[in-house]
């Protein structure tokens, strides 16, 4: 060995550890949304993303992993390189409420994520089709479910999703008995209420403000605690006597294990984003608002829902393979 390579030899540690670390993010993000393209997901990941591209200084991707309720996109981030550059929309069906009516899930909201903020709440509004032109308000509704037992049909985008459990708390409380036609998403079941298949669904309001501008579609209620600016002429279920409060939040998580830094870095550029005047237009037709917490804030409104969907789920007796 020569002088100069053992002097190279010797200085290369002290060369590694006086070269700066690689600034986060070094190339493209991915947020991925366990649910297709269109719905209210989709949406305001879409939304986030310019805006986090620009804060960031690196392009910014949606992709759709759809299936078994948002499973399996979260899945797929769960076993991602936890570097900060594949990132996850999560619901509270993803988050909260598939731990309990999965028997078998392929990730743990809490073990497998790091949370970085809340985005926003989207309120929920429950729209009829061609199918039932008589059902125009929640007492329509009802009537029509007892007058022909089993017969009238809603659609959600999965057994154990939100608007699911919701119908089913409906049926429970008013003593009527309706078939649930589950989808793989909103469109395809808005799709399929249009052509008269399905009767009645629950969606996220903006999506249903859009769906409505076709005469087939008619929203019969909002859940919201006062009546939305999107759809002022529309009362809320409370208004008819129905106090069901059930919604639709998104919050953005990384993989479990991504260094802190990197999470301080998300966090900061995700609130930053969401002041962004495109992204709160957007949120401004979907009847919502950001919502922007810290990490801890997100991981407590996660339990918190998660026990408070915990006993509806216990007292339907809803658990899936």
């Amino acid at each position: 060995m020569t002088m100069t390579t053992r002097r190279v030899l010797l200085a290369a540690p002290a060369l590694l550890a006086a070269r700066p670390a690689l600034a986060f993010p070094d190339r493209s993000v991915r947020i991925v949304s366990g649910f297709p393209p269109g719905g209210t997901n989709d949406i305001v990941a879409r939304a986030l993303a310019a805006p986090l591209a620009t804060v960031l200084g690196q392009p910014v991707v949606v992709e759709n992993r759809p299936g078994a309720g948002g499973g399996v996109g979260a899945a797929a981030v769960a076993r991602a390189a936890p570097d900060g550059h594949t990132l996850y929309l999560g619901i509270v069906d993803t988050q909260s409420i598939n731990p309990l009516t999965y028997r078998r899930l392929a990730y743990d909201p809490e073990r497998d994520f790091a949370p970085i903020s809340l985005v926003t709440s989207v309120p929920f509004a429950m729209i009829a089709g061609p199918a039932r032109p008589q059902v125009t308000d929640m007492a329509s509704l009802i009537a029509s479910a007892k007058a022909a037992p089993g017969q009238l049909t809603y659609a959600s985008w999965g057994v154990g999703s939100t608007p699911h459990l919701a119908f089913l708390r409906l049926a429970q409380r008013e003593g009527i008995e309706m078939l649930h036609v589950p989808f793989g998403g909103p469109p395809a079941a808005v799709l399929s209420m249009m052509n008269g298949q399905v009767d009645v669904m629950m969606l996220g309001a903006g999506n249903a403000e859009s769906f409505a501008r076709d005469a087939r579609i008619r929203v019969i209620a909002t859940v919201a605690p006062e009546r939305l600016e999107l759809l002022p002429q529309v009362p809320t279920l409370k208004e008819q006597g129905f106090d069901m409060p059930m919604g639709l939040w998104q919050a953005l998580y990384a993989p479990a294990r991504t260094p802190e830094p990197v999470l301080a870095r998300l966090v900061a550029a995700t609130h930053e984003a969401m002041r962004a005047p495109s992204f709160i237009e957007v949120m401004r037709t979907q009847g919502a608002k950001p919502e922007p917490t810290s990490p801890a804030a997100l991981l407590a409104l996660q339990r918190g829902e998660r026990e408070a969907y915990g006993a509806v789920v216990r007292s339907l007796s809803l658990v899936l393979d």
